[in-house]
């Protein structure tokens, strides 16, 4: 097999940067070691930056995206007795949509496989080779356990946390990583209730964060912060709903429940590894950074690490200039570094794990956001996504 570029994994960076590619004339593969049923029910993100809607949209993605997701001029902070909304437009000019990365992949499978290039799930085995030289190659088993070897000019690794990738960067060009694993976690369910408010609402409370978001007018996405030992099997419905209505407690409002239809407990860590190049392999996405999902952050960044990867390869390839490849890994990490440090602060702010001092701190903080159009623009500058170059 013989392609310009391999892509190795096919989450939302993967497909899009095939898109992207495609509608520039490069030809990819794109390699999955799940199915197809896998990849679309994998539960995520939902929250998308300007940015982001206006790449999809570019790219022949976002029509279902501009039909049924939610725009968002805001979010609540909340802190006991306390809600305060900031208004993301008349802040900064932004704003941000509501609609679940599992639906982004749909979409983007669906495009994929309606008139784009190969995209083969449950492969196996998958290993890069000779990134080095000019000539890379990616070994792999294809669904019917036949052995492969796709050639390629360039390869994208776009495998997530685990895949094989990272460790053939980090490896090859004697990278470094930086990691924390936070002492909290979040339990998060989806329930059929309409939500309980226009936007979403981040509560501070002694008891521990809550975050109130949905996925639709009828579908609600809530979280209890927890402790990263407890058991999803130790937390009854009754239970979960109780902690929520304690800690979204405002008086002449209601928290709305209903039918839980899925709950998971999600660790939190941060997680950045530089370089996101090595010869001819390239990172993007989950591959090179992880971030607490409290700044709304993991899908853009991999958007705008693919946007980046995308503009850096077709100049590469059609026009011979490895200008924007050279710099393709300083300029992501710059974004990298940015969110992954607005992503620290979202989350130190709300999350009980400290002493009564750090819990006084923490509601400084937010009477300050509440009170300071200065503090307020710079949560929502950050939060709506900063411009690309930034």
């Amino acid at each position: 097999m013989r392609t310009q570029v391999g892509i190795i994994g096919a989450g939302p960076a993967g497909l899009l940067l095939s898109r992207l590619l495609q509608l520039q004339g490069i030809d990819t593969v794109v390699l999955e070691n799940r199915s197809r049923e896998y990849v679309e029910a994998r539960i995520r993100a939902g929250i998308l930056e300007q940015h982001t809607v206006q790449t999809l949209v570019d790219a022949g993605v976002g029509d279902r995206l501009q039909r049924e997701g939610l725009p968002h001029d805001g979010i609540h902070l909340q802190h006991p007795g306390v809600r305060h909304h900031l208004d993301f437009p008349q802040l900064c000019g932004r704003r941000v949509w509501v609609y679940g990365q599992t639906e982004v992949v749909k979409d983007l499978v669906a495009a994929q496989l309606d008139d784009g290039p190969p995209l083969l799930f449950e492969v196996s085995d998958v290993r890069p080779e000779d990134v080095e030289s000019d000539a890379p190659r990616i070994r792999f088993t294809d669904a019917d356990g036949v052995p492969q070897v796709l050639e390629c000019d360039v390869v994208a690794g776009t495998d997530g946390f685990h895949g094989v990738s990272r460790p053939v960067v980090t490896a090859g060009a004697g990278g470094r990583t930086w990691e924390r694993t936070h002492p909290y976690a979040w339990l998060g369910i989806l329930a059929d209730v309409p939500p309980s408010a226009d936007e979403l609402v981040y509560s501070w409370h002694p008891d521990g964060f809550a975050l109130l978001s949905m996925r639709s007018p009828s579908v609600s996405r809530l979280y209890l912060q927890v402790d990263p030992t407890e058991r999803i099997e130790d937390w009854s419905d009754d239970r979960i709903w109780d902690g929520l209505t304690t800690r979204f407690a405002l008086d002449g409002w209601e928290l709305r429940t209903g039918p839980v239809t899925e709950k998971s407990i999600l660790p939190m860590r941060s997680f950045v590894s530089a370089p996101m190049r090595h010869g001819r392999l390239f990172l993007a996405g989950d591959a090179a950074h992880i971030v607490p999902p409290t700044g709304a952050k993991g899908l853009n960044l991999a958007v705008a690490d693919v946007t980046l990867l995308a503009q850096a390869l077709v100049r590469w390839l059609t026009e011979g200039q490895t200008d924007l490849a050279d710099t393709y890994s300083d300029r992501a990490l710059a974004r990298v570094w940015r969110s992954t440090h607005f992503s620290w602060w979202m989350t130190s702010m709300f999350h009980r794990s400290g002493d009564d001092l750090d819990a006084e701190l923490q509601l400084s903080q937010l009477r300050r956001l509440c009170s300071s159009e200065t503090a307020a623009r710079e949560l929502a500058e950050n939060y709506t996504g900063l411009p690309l170059d930034t």
